[in-house]
């Protein structure tokens, strides 16, 4: 990053901490934030951090998936742990990370448009070591405290609904809040076929897709018994690749794969501030298509 009065100069690690992408996410939520009132009556008060290094501490501990100590540590000691704590709790309270998601989204589809022609739905499980709302024992995990999220995404991976939960959550109990979400975003309706992974393939959700107003339900089937040296047939197994891709580039971040938050709103936070990072890599790149 290129330091400036209120900016810290930070290493590169990946695509969310390019100057460009943190400048033009910076460029959204500096509106967003809420106005400070002095109200000492000597106006006594240590300066106050300004909040573009509070972000960008944010934005490390986000990438890495270190501690609120060693985000302190990466921007110099430019602001206390204590300190990005109670900003991040303050953001959070004033909605400031939905309402940045939000405008992600509605930019995206704007200049690039969503594709819903095509929805997939899918789980992914990840560690919570230090439990917390919203946490439970994994079953993939030995018993170990972990969390999963149900991720919507459309024909080419782009987020439009998600949810969490504990663990050992079934995925098919997660499917009902993700379509709530979805709809949320009054983006239901312009669903045309959803994709899901076999597992889904019961009665109950066969019935809440249908209410939710989807038609056309494509789930993998199991595949029949078959003789050793008879080769098996090909079959469609949907168009669920883009949201086990989403999945994984949400993986990519260390706070993402090993959540050390102990409140389900700051889990939600961070999903949002992932979309947006994605989304506004993703404009970016829309945009240099026609540099020539």
């Amino acid at each position: 990053m290129h330091p400036t009065n209120d900016t810290v100069e930070v290493p590169y690690i990946m695509r969310a901490l390019e100057p460009e992408v943190v400048d033009a996410v910076w460029a959204a939520v500096e509106p967003l934030l809420p106005s400070r009132k002095d109200e000492h009556p000597l106006g006594c008060h240590r300066p106050r951090v300004p909040d573009r290094i509070c972000f960008e501490a944010m934005l490390i501990r986000l990438v890495t998936g270190c501690s609120w100590v060693d985000a302190e540590q990466l921007v110099g000691r430019a602001v206390s742990d204590t300190t990005l704590r109670m900003r991040r709790s303050e953001w959070v309270k004033a909605g400031v990370f939905d309402r940045l998601v939000d405008e992600a989204l509605s930019a995206y589809d704007k200049v690039v448009g969503l594709d819903l022609s095509e929805v997939a739905i899918d789980g992914s499980l990840h560690k919570a070591p230090t439990g917390g709302e919203g946490t439970g024992r994994s079953p993939v995990d030995r018993g170990k405290l972990g969390w999963k999220w149900s991720m919507a995404a459309d024909r080419f991976g782009i987020p439009i609904g998600w949810a969490t939960a504990g663990a050992n959550c079934n995925d098919c109990v997660m499917l009902p809040g993700t379509l709530a979400a979805v709809a949320m975003r009054g983006l239901l309706p312009d669903i045309e076929t959803l994709h899901l992974d076999r597992g889904y393939d019961n009665p109950i959700v066969r019935a809440e897709v249908a209410a939710a107003g989807i038609d056309d339900l494509v789930c993998n089937r199991r595949r029949p018994a078959r003789a050793k040296r008879q080769r098996p047939k090909p079959e469609p197994l949907g168009l669920r690749w883009p949201v086990e891709r989403t999945n994984s580039w949400f993986s990519n971040f260390g706070q993402m794969r090993r959540n050390t938050d102990r409140k389900a709103s700051h889990r939600f936070a961070q999903m949002a501030l992932v979309v947006t990072l994605l989304l506004t890599a993703k404009l970016i790149d829309w945009r240099d298509r026609w540099a020539f």
